[in-house]
């Protein structure tokens, strides 16, 4: 897998703003989370909220496992977020959007038809939330393993040159624990996935090599105490939890954006 997959280079325009100007550029990361869903806009203050619908009486979770499961509540979430900025954001943005690993091409299907909706992007474009992350906690280059402990979903990801070269996920996070607990269910997950990576003749050298390099530890699940010194003791391997876990991956999804923004500025000269 490539660090960004485009996905529909030209979106349907519309303009979200008559009042902005047509040329403003913009860059925009977007992780849709399971507990919450975070932007960021160049030139403008990350965002997030958690992924509920708007009802006071029945609020429910907009995504499962990874996957949207009502693509109207979430679009309507969407657009009350951009509804927060002061300065709106422009159509005609390039965006790029946070997906699971292993995420198939239905799950892009349904993801960029709604953010064409909601953002009419000229550009609409995806990369693996591990290699955000990874790219947002400031990761040195090289073979690297990344481990991303979410509320419904833990995935394991072999980094490669210019993407996600081997990965494997469960659908369990930290939503899934009674609190407080041990970290010993989130611990055995993510080693039972290094070990299949190990097991696999395709990843079995690159693994060999990312675990003896430690490990990365994104999400949210990067906070919950404990974890990180016991995957580093099952794992017998160091762990290192990013700066700021649960928002690396949006972070580095924005960085990801504004330099597609910045390339395709400098081609016009």
């Amino acid at each position: 897998m490539n660090t960004i997959d485009q996905v529909g280079e030209r979106a349907r325009p519309r303009d979200m703003n008559p009042k902005a100007p047509a040329t403003e550029p913009a860059a925009v990361g977007l992780d849709l989370g399971s507990a919450y869903t975070r932007i960021w806009v160049s030139g403008r203050p990350m965002l997030h909220v958690p992924t509920i619908s708007a009802s006071l009486t029945n609020p429910v979770s907009l995504i499962r496992r990874g996957r949207i499961t009502d693509a109207s509540e979430m679009q309507a979430l969407l657009e009350r977020l951009l509804r927060r900025y002061r300065r709106p954001v422009p159509a005609g943005a390039v965006l790029v959007a946070c997906r699971p690993v292993l995420s198939d091409a239905d799950d892009d299907r349904t993801v960029r038809r709604l953010l064409a909706e909601v953002f009419a992007p000229s550009r609409i474009l995806f990369i693996d939330t591990a290699r955000a992350a990874a790219v947002g906690a400031g990761a040195a280059p090289g073979v690297q393993m990344v481990v991303d402990v979410g509320a419904q979903l833990t995935e394991v990801a072999i980094l490669a040159g210019a993407g996600v070269a081997a990965a494997r996920r469960a659908e369990l996070g930290t939503n899934d624990l009674i609190r407080p607990s041990p970290p010993d269910v989130l611990v055995d997950t993510v080693v039972g996935l290094i070990d299949d990576l190990r097991r696999d003749p395709d990843s079995r050298a690159l693994a060999s090599t990312a675990v003896q390099g430690g490990l990365l530890l994104v999400g949210g699940g990067a906070s919950r105490p404990g974890l990180a010194a016991a995957l580093a003791g099952v794992a017998a391997t160091a762990v290192r939890s990013a700066a700021q876990p649960r928002v690396a991956a949006v972070h580095g999804a924005g960085l990801a954006a504004l330099s597609v923004l910045r390339r395709s500025a400098a081609t016009k000269y």
